[in-house]
C-alpha cells in the first residue's frame, strides 16, 4: 500500500481527537499512582520506552541534527530558533494571563508583536536587543500554577519525559505550533522537520556530555526534567515544605546529582510539538 506524505499526515491528524481523549482519560487515572517519595511508578515502562526513544535517536534523530548543525550557518539556525521561539512568546503571554501574570504576559505580548512587526516574523530577535525578556510558560505551568500536582512521570514514544500534568496540557500545546496554521501539507510536514532537527541540533552538545557523565542516563534525565519543571511552575522558588524527589532516594540508587542539568533545556513531551528552545539557554549544549 502505497501511502503520500499528505495521506499519512491527514491520517495522524484523524488521529488527534481520539489520542487526546485516550491521553486525557488514561491521565487522569495514572495521576493518583505518584507519591513525592515515588513520582515514577511506571518506571519498567518508562525504561523500555526511554530505551526505544534511544535507539530512534541514534539511528535518526541524531544524524540528522548533526548533519543539519554541520551544513546550515549558524545565523540560518539562531533564525530558525527565533522564528518558533517568536510564536512561544505569543502563546507565553496567553498562558501569563491566565495565571493572573498580567503585567508579564503584556511584556511577552510585547515581544510577540516587536519581533513579528521589526524582526522579519521573529526571524531576527529585537525584542531581546530592547531588554524585553522571555517568560517562555507552558499549558502544563499553567495547570501547576492552579493547584494541579505533576503525577507521574512518564515518558512517551519518540516525544519523551513528560508528567501526567504536562501530558494533560500536550493536546493544547500541538495546537499553538505554527505548522498547525498552515494550510498547506507539505508546508506544514516541513516546519515540523525543521522545528525538530532544530531543536535536536541545539542539544548536541549536552546530550553527548550527558552520555559520558551519567552512570545511569534514565534516572539522570528523570530526576533533572523533574526539577527542572518543579522549578518552573515555583519560578524558582519552590516551596520549602515539599521536598524534592531525589532528596528521598538512597545514595546507592540515585542518579549523580545534577543541579546544572535541572536548569538545562531537556528533551521533554512538549519538544515534539512546542517551539525550539531558546538559543541562549542552549548555548552551552525546551
Amino acid at each position: 500500500m502505497n501511502l503520500t506524505r499528505p495521506r499519512i499526515a491527514d491520517a495522524v491528524a484523524g488521529l488527534r481527537p481520539a489520542a487526546a481523549t485516550l491521553l486525557i482519560v488514561g491521565s487522569m487515572a495514572l495521576t493518583g499512582c505518584a507519591t513525592t517519595q515515588n513520582p515514577d511508578p511506571l518506571e519498567p515502562w518508562n525504561r523500555k520506552v526511554f530505551a526505544f526513544n534511544e535507539v530512534v535517536d541514534n539511528a535518526v534523530l541524531k544524524p540528522v541534527a548533526t548533519t543539519y548543525r554541520d551544513v546550515v550557518p549558524a545565523p540560518v539556525r539562531k533564525g530558525a530558533t527565533n522564528f518558533f521561539n517568536n510564536v512561544q512568546d505569543a502563546w507565553s503571554a496567553v498562558n501569563l494571563v491566565l495565571q493572573g501574570r498580567f503585567r508579564d504576559g503584556a511584556s511577552d505580548l510585547l515581544r510577540f508583536g516587536t519581533n513579528t512587526v521589526f524582526g522579519l516574523l521573529g526571524v531576527i530577535d529585537v525584542a531581546s536587543e530592547l531588554g524585553l525578556q522571555r517568560h517562555n510558560e507552558d499549558f502544563g505551568q499553567t495547570l501547576g500554577k492552579w493547584g494541579l500536582g505533576p503525577g507521574a512521570y512518564i515518558v512517551w514514544p519518540i516525544l519523551g519525559p513528560s508528567t501526567i500534568r504536562d501530558s494533560i496540557a500536550l493536546p493544547i500545546e500541538t495546537q499553538v505550533t505554527p505548522e498547525t496554521w498552515a494550510s498547506s501539507v507539505r508546508l506544514r510536514n516541513s516546519l515540523t522537520a525543521t522545528r525538530i532537527v532544530n531543536t535536536r541540533a541545539n542539544l548536541l552538545q549536552a546530550s553527548s556530555l550527558l552520555d559520558d557523565a551519567a552512570l545511569d542516563k534514565y534516572s539522570f534525565l528523570r530526576d533533572a526534567f523533574l526539577q527542572r519543571r518543579r522549578s518552573l511552575v515555583y519560578d524558582g522558588n519552590p516551596p520549602e515544605d515539599e521536598v524534592p524527589y531525589d532528596e528521598y532516594q538512597d545514595d546507592e540508587d540515585s542518579a549523580p546529582a545534577a543541579p546544572a542539568a535541572a536548569s538545562a533545556p531537556l528533551p521533554s513531551a512538549s519538544a515534539a510539538s512546542a517551539p525550539a528552545v531558546d538559543p541562549a539557554a542552549s548555548s552551552g549544549s525546551k
